[in-house]
Formats: structure tokens, sequence, C-alpha cells
């Protein structure tokens, strides 16, 4: 029998899965029915090999992973002493060490916090592998023309051309009706962007949250006001008429609205695009530049953005640009320049106050991780910036330039909690819990303050999972790459991290998480809800979706939670005349993403939500176009609409926190687990240890993780565990003793 050929290299970077290949077992039988008779020599059965398993590719060499991390080749000596294995998968047990090396080539693959583990697929149910096969044929129409656009050699054209097509059909949109349309004497949301243009060029800063606050008074931070005053003196150069002081209130014609229309979608390019294009670029920048283009499409045309801003009429894109700018920041290492995008986009709107915990929190984490030195410093210059730009902002309202009472008015006209707890039937915790259970402000009639405190109360315990799993990642990872190292002799032996505060945190993987729980702990509990702050929810939950793959659990969430988030808002749109908008602009992104609202799904729980919460949509509006809804319940179908979406906002919610404990295990393990360990007795280092190159106390000598693989089992993690009990002793350390004391024993 001739000799074994020797394991190719690609083979050799590979892990081997108990699953034997298809292949194996086709040349088992074909091995078995060719087989020589019996007694005859080897020379009668000719040359004969070895056939081996060939083993199941890992998901971390998948050209399909979804890389956020950089990781180098060298880890700390206790990166894998107390690994976890993840709940959700056996692949979410890769330890994440900082991400800094030399070695810029070698990454640790996301997908294995994102997705779920590929080799597990093989053993679910012919059903669910039926109808994973019929998503996956169709990837969806934006990722074709992707395809057929990089095949035909024209792949510089498909950011210009998306870009262009998405600016077209926003133009599209706003060629419709809007928030107010011919409806005085407030007439809506349009007249209220226009109005405070008015009053922006006509008024000095200290009287914009002070006059005439009964009709459309300035209720948003000071940058709100500053671009009003941009887009109006502009507007007053073509036509004064526009924006004449008290007499162009309602003002509706043609090229005002023409000019108002204009402004929307030109700082929508200025500030939301190229934050968008950022993203794609930077969070996606380890995968191929097809997938970016894909993500880019997704994040382009996402309807629920497009209806409110270029159909209802707002500007959220630039409050939402401005904190996708600040997480583009955080990605790159860039902490200050995202603290100030950050408040700028606080500044704008002060609906996002729903990302203020987590961003806090990560770099507060951040801080911590960095040590005492560096992370008191980048504290200090994080304290700077955000006090100085926060200062900047309210300048025109702040001693000595006007009185503190212009700036207490404006705090009392941003968050105005005489409001009460809501107006319009939003899907959130209240409204649902009111029509179900409890009539809340009957109940707290009077007792309004208290009612506050009882949202606040709930909102904080939403996002307290978020900002305490940040926190924790960023404490654990601090105490286990920097071991503290007193033995001036064993200094070249101990493993250095290089931790610059131009990098970002081991915990960034984490935020996207954070962000969804904060914003949907914020929208389902906090006081004051409209229909359109799902749109702060929604964002984080589409950065997911453009990198998952089809068929997976982000990208089933993150199609529902979109689809959801648009059906929420229409009672909004059908207010605004919108209906056509909101059927066209809802099946262009499904056909785009590759999602069919029509299909039943049976694979899973997910599967099964979707398909319940698509039959009850679609119901819901065919009732609506045929029921006319009796007098006693003139707000039926808003009801049932808030019915159907608070559900699957809280399931949702609760899949944030699942999603983010996840996450968090994988990188560095849950409170208590030890990582800590093993770097207590660092003391003196003992010679024949030396020679040995063994640990000085317990954890084991960290495995080389070259190739991003999976390099420490459930065996290895308890083993590791069990080493560092007092009641275990190592064999070599044994060993070690032994050698000792025979030659203490020699020497005597």
């Amino acid at each position: 029998m001739q000799d074994a050929k020797p394991p190719t290299k690609r083979s050799r970077d590979r892990t081997v899965s108990l699953d034997v290949h298809p292949q194996y077992r086709a040349s088992m039988r074909s091995r078995g029915s060719t087989r020589s008779p019996k007694g005859a020599g080897p020379s009668d059965a000719g040359p004969s090999e070895i056939l081996s398993p060939i083993p199941r590719r890992h998901p971390l060499h998948s050209s399909e992973s979804l890389t956020w991390l950089q990781v180098g080749s060298s880890h700390s000596e206790a990166d894998f002493q107390a690994r976890c294995i993840s709940p959700a998968s056996v692949t979410s047990s890769v330890a994440s060490t900082y991400p800094y090396s030399s070695s810029a080539s070698k990454r640790l693959s996301f997908s294995v916090l994102q997705q779920p583990d590929l080799t597990a697929r093989g053993s679910r149910t012919g059903s669910t592998r039926r109808g994973q096969e019929t998503s996956r044929d169709d990837p969806g129409a934006g990722k074709r023309w992707v395809r057929w656009m990089h095949k035909q050699g024209m792949k510089a054209w498909v950011v210009p051309l998306a870009i262009a097509t998405s600016a077209w059909v926003k133009w599209s949109i706003g060629l419709g009706d809007y928030s107010g349309h011919a409806t005085p004497p407030m007439f809506g949301d349009y007249e209220a962007q226009r109005h405070w243009m008015e009053l922006a060029i006509h008024l000095a800063p200290q009287q914009w949250y002070t006059y005439d606050l009964q009709y459309w008074g300035l209720d948003y931070p000071p940058l709100t006001a500053y671009i009003s005053w941009l887009c109006g003196k502009v507007g007053s150069l073509i036509d004064p008429s526009w924006f004449a002081f008290e007499e162009s209130r309602g003002i509706e014609t043609y090229n005002s609205k023409l000019f108002m229309r204009s402004t929307v979608v030109a700082l929508d390019m200025l500030v939301y695009v190229p934050a968008l294009y950022g993203f794609t670029r930077i969070w996606h920048r380890s995968r191929s530049l097809r997938t970016q283009h894909a993500s880019l499409l997704i994040l382009l045309f996402q309807p629920a953005l497009l209806l409110i801003d270029f159909g209802h009429f707002q500007y959220n894109s630039i409050m939402l640009g401005l904190s996708l700018l600040a997480l583009n920041s955080f990605a790159v290492g860039l902490d200050l320049l995202g603290a100030a995008c950050f408040v700028l986009s606080l500044g704008f709107k002060q609906m996002a106050l729903y990302y203020a915990p987590v961003i806090g929190s990560y770099l507060l984490g951040k801080c911590i991780f960095l040590g005492p030195v560096q992370g008191t410093r980048l504290f200090i210059r994080l304290a700077v910036v955000t006090l100085s730009s926060f200062i900047l902002l309210f300048a025109p309202f702040l001693p000595p330039i006007a009185p503190l009472s212009s700036f207490f008015a404006a705090i009392s006209r941003i968050f105005p909690f005489a409001r009460g707890l809501f107006e319009d039937k939003v899907a959130n915790f209240w409204c649902f819990t009111n029509v179900t259970l409890v009539k809340w402000k009957q109940l707290f009639l009077g007792k309004e303050s208290r009612l506050i405190k009882l949202s606040a109360a709930l909102t904080v315990a939403g996002f307290l999972p978020a900002v305490f799993g940040l926190l924790w990642g960023s404490f654990k990872m601090q105490l286990r790459t920097h071991p503290q190292v007193v033995s001036r002799e064993r200094e070249a032996h101990a493993i250095s991290f290089v931790t610059p505060a131009r990098a970002p945190s081991p915990t960034l993987p984490l935020l996207l998480y954070a962000l969804l729980t904060t914003s949907m702990s914020f929208f389902l509990f906090s006081f004051q809800v409209h229909e359109k702050t799902i749109l702060l929810p929604l964002l984080p939950l589409t950065l997911l979706l453009s990198g998952a793959t089809v068929g997976d659990e982000v990208y089933s969430l993150g199609i529902l939670g979109n689809v959801v988030g648009v059906f929420s808002m229409w009672p909004l749109l059908k207010r605004d005349g919108l209906g056509v908008q909101y059927i066209a602009t809802l099946l262009l992104w499904c056909r785009l993403v590759g999602y069919n609202p029509f299909y039943l799904r049976f694979d899973s729980f997910v599967g099964l939500l979707s398909t319940a919460v698509n039959a009850a949509m679609i119901l819901l509006h065919l009732l609506e176009l045929v029921v006319t809804p009796p007098n006693r319940y003139p707000d039926l179908f808003p009801v049932l609409n808030v019915l159907v979406s608070t559900p699957v906002f809280g399931f949702i919610w609760l899949w944030s926190i699942k999603r983010g404990i996840e996450v968090g295990w994988a990188l560095g393990g849950l409170p208590g687990s030890g990582t800590d360990r093993g770097f207590k007795d660092h003391d003196e280092g003992n010679p024949a240890e030396e020679l040995l190159n063994l640990p000085t106390a317990g954890p084991v000598k960290s495995v080389r993780r070259e190739h991003g693989a999976r390099a420490v089992s459930l065996g290895h993690a308890s083993g590791l565990t069990l080493a560092s009990t007092s009641g275990y002793r190592d064999p070599r350390r044994r060993a070690v003793d032994r050698l000792r004391e025979s030659s203490v024993g020699l020497d005597e």
C-alpha cells in the first residue's frame, strides 16, 4: 500500500466538522462495490489510497462573512482562559481580542456573532431547507442588478446610478400631498417647517422660542433653527413672498412647494447619503465591493424614511445622518469627531436622545478599557469637545448674549412634558396597554408627574442591558488585555498590547445591537412618542440588515421590522394622502431585498411570525377599504394597527437584548466567568518554568489562531477553569517541581 498523500495547505486551514462530506460517502460506496475478491494480493487489487473525509469549511472562512473586527496573530495568555460557549451556536465561542496587530490582513469575521452556525443548517428538517433554498433563489433585484453591473465591467457606475435613482424616487414621492395640505388654519408639518424659516430670518434668536407659540412655535433644538435660517435666506433671495413675516402663513404656491421639497432632497444628499456610503465602506470594508454596493441599495431605499421626509415632509435624514457619521467616526477610532457629530445630531432634533445612553456608554467604556492614563486623557478630551459643542449651539441663548431666561425657554419648548403621555394612536406600550389593560390617563388623573416617573423608570429598565453590556465588556477587556507583570526578568516573555486611543473599542460589535435596544426601549416606554419616532429604531435595524445573509435571523427580523414600521405609520400617511406612495415604496424595497410578503414561511418562529403579521396587515387594509368604522369607534382601524404592530416591536426589542448577550458572551464572556484569573500571581519568575516556557500561574499558554478559526472547545475552556482552581495541579508543573527538588538535593 502506498503512503497516504500529505494534506494540502487548504485542508490544513480548515476546521474539521463532525459532518462527513458527501463526496467521501460516495467514494466509500464506490470503493465497497469494487472491492477485490477474497485472497487476492495487493498487486491484483491495484493501487489503493487512503480516503479521508473532506472537512466542512468553517464559517469564519466564508466569503459572505461580515468583518467588523480586526484581530492580530498574537493574544494574551488569558485570552482563552475563560471562554464561554455562546448559547446561540458553537461558532459564537470564538474569542475576540482587541483588534490591534501589525498584520492587518488577518481578521476575525463578525458573521459568527451575527448569523447562526452555517454547519447547523444541515440538521434541519427538509421543509426548513426547502424554505431557505427558496429564499436564496431570489437574492433580490438589487443584488441581481449589482451583479450584472459588475459582470459588465461597470462597477464604477453602481454608486452614482444608485444615488441618482434614489434621488429620483425621493423627488417622485414629493410630487404627492404632504402633511396639512389645504387644511387651514394650522395646516401641518409642512407649514411648521416653512413657518420656522420665516421666524428665523425675521426675529432675533432670543425670540425664536417665545413668539406666538400657538401657531407652530419652534420646539426643536437650535441647529434646526440655524438650518431654517439658511433655507429661509436662500428662499427669500428667490422670492421674498414665500417667507413674508406673518403674511405668508399657509402659502402653498407651486414655486414655494418646489423650493421646500428641494431643500429636503438637497440636505439629504449633503448629510445622509454620504453617511450611508461611509457606513458601507467602513463597516463592510472587509467584504467584497459587490456586497458593499448591495448594502448601499438596501439603505438608500428604506421606505419609512422616504415616506416621512419626502412625503409627509420633515428633515429626519439630517439627524439620522449626523448620528450615522458619529458611528462611522467611532468605527475608525475618531472618537472626538464622533462625539461632535452626535452633539450636532442632538442639536438638530431631541429625538437623537434615543441613542444617547449607548453613545455615552460606548465612549465611557472605551475610557475604561484604555486604563487610568490613556482613558483619563480621552475622557477629558471627550468632555471638553462635548461641552464646547453644546455651548456653541446654545451660545445665542446664553449670557452675555442673551438673558438666562432665553435658555430656559428653549429647554421648556424642546422637552414638552405638559403635552401628556401620548397624543395619537402610536404602536408603543402605553397605547397598547391603554386599549387592552388600563386607561392610564384616567388612572393618573391629576398625578401626571407620577406617570412621567413611571415612564422614565420603564425606559431606563428597557435600555439598561445594552448599557451594562457595553460597560462590562470594556471592563473585562481591560482586565484581559492589560496583564501586570511585576518581574522584569519575565518582561521579554510577556505579551504586550498596543492600545492607541485612535482605534475602535473592542465592544464595537455590540454598538448596533445596543442602539437598537435603547432606541426601541425609548419608542415603547418613553413619554410623548409620535409615529415618526420609529425611524430611530429602524436605523440600526436596517444597518444590521444590510450585512445579513438572505434567510438568516437578522435578515428576517430586519425585513419584518421595516415592513411593520411602515405599516405602523399608515394612519399618518393616510391622512396625508400618501396611499399610492405607501404601497409603491414598500413593494419596491421588498423587491430590492428579495422579500415576498405573500410567501408563507413555516421554517422558524420568525417565519411563522412574519406570515401571521403579513396576513394581519393585508386583512386590515382590505377591511379598511370595504368597512366603515362605527360612530362609536371612529379610531377602530388605528387601534387595530397598534394591536398588530406593538407585539412585533416588543419582540424585536427582546431579540436585540438576546443578541447583545450572545455577542457580548462571544467577545468577552459573561460576568463571573473569571477572565481576570491568572494575572494576580505574576510575582517572581521560576527559572525552570522559563526554561520550559511554562506559565507562572494558572492560565495555559494561549492557542494561536493564525487563520481566525475556532481554537477553543468546550473541553479546553473547562480544562482551563479546572487548572485555575486550587485542587488541580498541571502534570508539567509537578514534573518541574520534582526537577527542582532533585537539583536542590544534588547541590546539597
